[in-house]
């Protein structure tokens, strides 16, 4: 019978194999077995204090066992497990929480100081599971009914990075089919271990890298935050096959090579390197796979599509940088400003459906039907098509600049300046001038050692940019904010673009 729950795949395994470990901790190894006693404990707790199926039950955490523990204690009961990553502040803590209208809040106090914080905020008591704080049960939350409630096995809430955030209501169907599509794509077994960093709060820790392990039973080295000097030694010595990431891990990870002189790394059970949750720009590509010897695979997916639309499977190297072709369960189109499909090659919004199309957003049915055209998802991304099928993602369509009548995209300038031998990483926003137009704004971080020449600069982008799509100026800065997905936040550039800088043009 097929499963129909998040936990089932879990629970399979802790029945074949309870003596297996599954989670890599920098100090012990967790078994099955284990990980299904606390998670048993927690369903007690959770029962106990009268939480009940289509109740949110808020997880303020960083990447532990007691986690996943709750992930799968969550499911059992029917409850839908909200996550927030304890590095937000207070605020957005409890905005989330207001947001979801969360029966009870948990916190990863032990792992993690700064949910320690805002447990302490919350007024938060202990567990019956050491190392997790919970608040007091709100009884006036209202529980889901009916077969949404059944549906839903989480609340992704998207990064807010082109507005007020929300909360996507993710399927226990679309999840274990993406489990399985991102298994398959990779040839996961389980003897293969993933370098686990990515915060199981994000569709990408939660399903790139969680769900789809449990799908081949394949095991994770966990990490509750990113440390280049830590990824290079889980590579040398851990026996780690997979390394996943969005853009910004590996740019973070060759500037931390090139500082400690590190050609290549030691990473003898390494085959398979995947960006996603982000561009990838050529010279990024070409940098890692020349550092690592092998491909940089890519895909497409958001929070709004429980995993990924487009990937490029194992075994594929592509000369480009392509987000692959379609999975297993997902449809594709793109259309122009009138909703009608364009052709080959031809650049317009992405819309997509699929077994993994969210549910909608929680209790908000004004932006569910904003983005919902007859049951596509509008992504708000460009992209296109090539006559092979694969996919190209070129720029978000609220960052797209227009500049003397043209469409600049973003992700184009910031590949030319990437190619910029100084340059470490780019980030470009356009600005409204007084006639209508809007001029090319661009801020970059520069290697260790560097200093921009701007003539040479102006060279190189004269050879690669019409003049349209040349920045009018370029601010270096020491770092991007971010948010902690790793996406930039280029409304918070754009507002220091004034502020003394240390090179501008």
């Amino acid at each position: 019978m097929a499963m129909q729950r998040f936990h089932e795949a879990f629970d399979d395994w802790l029945r074949r194999e309870p003596a297996r470990p599954f989670l890599h901790l920098p100090d012990r190894d967790v078994d099955f077995g284990t990980l299904g006693r606390l998670a048993d404990t927690l369903e007690h707790e959770l029962r106990g204090d009268g939480v009940r199926a289509g109740d949110r039950v808020l997880i303020v955490a960083e990447n532990c066992p007691e986690h996943v523990a709750l992930l799968v204690a969550c499911s059992r009961i029917g409850a839908w497990s909200c996550g927030v990553n304890a590095r937000m502040a207070p605020g957005e803590v409890q905005a989330f929480a207001d947001k979801a209208d969360a029966r009870c809040v948990y916190f990863t106090a032990a792992v993690s100081s700064a949910a320690a914080r805002h447990a302490e905020r919350f007024g938060a008591t202990g567990s019956a599971v050491p190392g997790l704080a919970r608040s007091a049960v709100r009884a006036e939350a209202r529980a889901e009914t009916g077969a949404l409630a059944e549906r839903i096995a989480a609340i992704i809430f998207t990064s807010g990075t082109t507005g007020t955030p929300k909360g996507v209501m993710v399927t226990h169907d679309g999840l274990l089919h993406f489990g399985r599509v991102s298994a398959q794509s990779r040839h996961l077994t389980p003897d293969d271990r993933a370098y686990a960093y990515l915060p199981m709060t994000h569709i990408f820790g939660l399903g790139t890298v969680l769900m789809a392990s449990l799908a081949a039973g394949a095991s994770l080295v966990m990490r509750s935050q990113f440390d280049p000097a830590d990824v290079l030694d889980a590579l040398a010595r851990h026996r780690v096959s997979q390394l996943q990431g969005p853009p910004t891990l590996f740019s973070r990870l060759l500037a931390f090579m090139d500082e400690r002189r590190i050609e290549r790394p030691a990473a003898p059970a390494l085959r398979y390197v995947y960006t996603g949750a982000g561009p990838l720009d050529m010279a990024l590509k070409r940098q890692v796979e020349a550092r690592f010897g092998q491909p940089l695979h890519h895909g497409y997916g958001l929070s709004e599509y429980a995993g990924s639309v487009y990937v490029t499977a194992l075994g594929e190297h592509r000369d480009d940088t392509s987000a692959g072709t379609r999975v297993d369960g997902a449809e594709l189109r793109i259309v122009g400003p009138d909703g009608r499909d364009l052709a080959v090659g031809e650049r317009g919004e992405i819309l997509m459906r699929g077994r993994g199309l969210m549910a909608g957003y929680f209790r908000d049915a004004a932006a569910t039907a904003a983005v919902m055209r007859d049951g596509w998802y509008a992504s708000g991304d460009l992209g296109y098509l090539d006559a092979a099928g694969a996919l190209f993602v070129v720029g978000r369509l609220k960052e797209m600049i227009i500049r003397s009548g043209f469409n600049v995209y973003p992700a184009e300038v910031e590949g030319a300046l990437h190619a910029f031998p100084a340059i470490r990483a780019a980030a470009v926003v356009g600005r409204p001038e007084g006639d209508g137009n809007e001029e090319v704004l661009a801020f970059v971080t520069l290697k260790p050692g560097f200093e921009l020449n701007h003539a040479a600069l102006d060279a190189h982008l004269r050879e690669r940019l019409a003049p349209y799509k040349r920045p009018a100026r370029i601010k270096v800065v020491d770092s991007f904010p971010m948010t902690l997905s790793g996406k930039v936040l280029k409304r918070e550039l754009l507002a220091t673009l004034d502020a003394p800088a240390a090179a501008s043009r």
